[in-house]
């Protein structure tokens, strides 16, 4: 798999990593079993992915203890978790930031947080208090990287100005490209690495979900418990739109030879500033077709037709 440096100062990733959103219990429908999880994240281990994904708010802090049993004996694959604000997180005053780390570290198992990355912007707290305790954890050793999930141009400027900003945790996919016309070449230009998230919006590129799909109440895709990507890609209306946009990919992936999720999540990591992808799965079989991503190479004529399909 092919690999890629994160920003300027990074550590060196493949170009998919492993995503554990699911793990744990997160507002996915179910509850998967711990075995599934550790069978899953091994098998993108076995496909080259070098880095795996976690949050200490994904199933309470059970997805980074799956994390630690998973990758016990791989000490050399990365981990990246990240702390949220108080009320779901640890939270970002100073303290917060330390416990969070602390707690982090002692679920999976590690002496060090490869990358630790904020979850999503507070505005009950100074940035500036959080971010000068995110690098007191690198000084400290807890940390070897730090970087930001869903902040803007404004809010990482803000942080750079007391220490490098490492990463942004985008969310990023053929069907939510906001971003990749000022924030990404923003980024480049900084020296911030971009892994994006959700690059097969959440199941819609993976071609396995038709006009017919029903979502189980508990499932966030139903609209029934209230998150942001709901209505851009799930309401009945729009969900539809997307299906149809589906439909004009698969000719592409058929040309090519390679599947529809080979295909979405290639188109991520080729897009301009974006290091890596984080891609995550029930099914160690659906890990392995992701992880072939990872080598494919597509050219300016596939590139310009899957523009064209895109553009409304």
């Amino acid at each position: 798999m092919k690999k890629r440096q994160l920003g300027s100062q990074g550590p060196e990733i493949s170009v998919v990593g492993f995503g554990t959103w699911e793990a744990g219990g997160s507002a996915w429908g179910d509850d998967v079993p711990e075995e599934t999880t550790l069978e899953a994240i091994r098998a993108g281990i076995e496909t080259g992915m070098t880095w795996v994904d976690t949050a200490e708010v994904y199933g309470s802090g059970r997805s980074e203890e799956y994390v630690g049993k998973a990758l016990k004996g791989h000490d050399d694959v990365l981990v990246f978790t990240k702390l949220a604000p108080r009320g779901a997180g640890s939270g970002f005053d100073s303290a917060g930031v330390r416990k969070g780390a602390e707690n982090s570290l002692r679920r999976l198992n590690r002496d060090v947080i490869d990358l630790y990355q904020l979850h999503w912007p507070d505005r009950g707290t100074d940035i500036a208090e959080t971010w000068e305790a995110m690098a007191e954890l690198v000084s400290d050793g807890l940390v070897r990287f730090i970087g930001v999930s869903n902040f803007s141009q404004s809010l990482i400027e803000k942080c750079e100005a007391i220490r490098h900003v490492d990463s942004l945790q985008p969310h990023f996919s053929m069907l939510h490209r906001e971003g990749r016309e000022d924030l990404f070449p923003f980024c480049k230009n900084n020296g911030t690495g971009i892994i994006a998230y959700g690059p097969l919006a959440f199941g819609i590129l993976t071609g396995r979900f038709d006009r017919d799909t029903k979502f189980d109440d508990s499932d966030w895709r139903s609209g029934k418990i209230g998150m942001d990507y709901y209505e851009e890609l799930f309401s009945p209306g729009n969900f539809a739109k997307q299906l149809d946009i589906v439909d004009e990919l698969r000719p592409v992936a058929d040309r090519l030879g390679v599947s529809l999720p080979q295909l979405a999540i290639a188109w991520v990591v080729h897009q301009e500033g974006v290091t890596g992808a984080i891609v995550g799965s029930r099914s160690p079989d659906h890990v392995r077709d992701n992880g072939g991503a990872g080598d494919l190479e597509l050219d300016e004529k596939s590139l310009t037709e899957i523009e064209e399909i895109l553009t409304p």
